[in-house]
């Protein structure tokens, strides 16, 4: 499954390359949809589970931004300096607050000992 995630992940990134919509639109669903069952099914493992939020972040992330310049808003000015194309800054810091979270919070309560209660 992994495997053919990464083989879907790359044509939708050759599809954005070349500038082949079709190709790179095309390959979001089966990319993403891998993504979140990659995720739903390591979800127990709290490591994993990070990751793999962050990756279906950074595929969602990566995808807006493909369709903003397919599409022609890349350069559309939202508010202030803030273009079409920095909307997928939401995603991008999406996923790294979840990996901040787990390295910086979760991880290190994981690593702690066990205290053992005295009497």
């Amino acid at each position: 499954m992994e495997n053919l995630h990464i083989l879907f992940w790359l044509l939708k990134d050759i599809g954005w390359c070349m500038i082949w919509k079709p190709l790179g639109i095309s390959m979001i669903f089966p990319t993403l949809t891998i993504a979140l069952l990659i995720t739903w099914r390591t979800r127990s493992i709290a490591a994993e589970l990070a990751h793999n939020l962050a990756i279906v972040f950074w595929i969602s992330a990566n995808s807006y931004w493909m369709i903003s310049e397919f599409l022609g808003f890349d350069a559309v000015r939202v508010w202030g300096g803030i273009t079409g194309k920095h909307l997928a800054l939401l995603p991008f810091l999406s996923g790294l607050m979840i990996l901040l979270y787990y390295y910086l919070v979760q991880k290190p309560r994981e690593n702690r000992p066990a205290q053992m209660a005295t009497q």
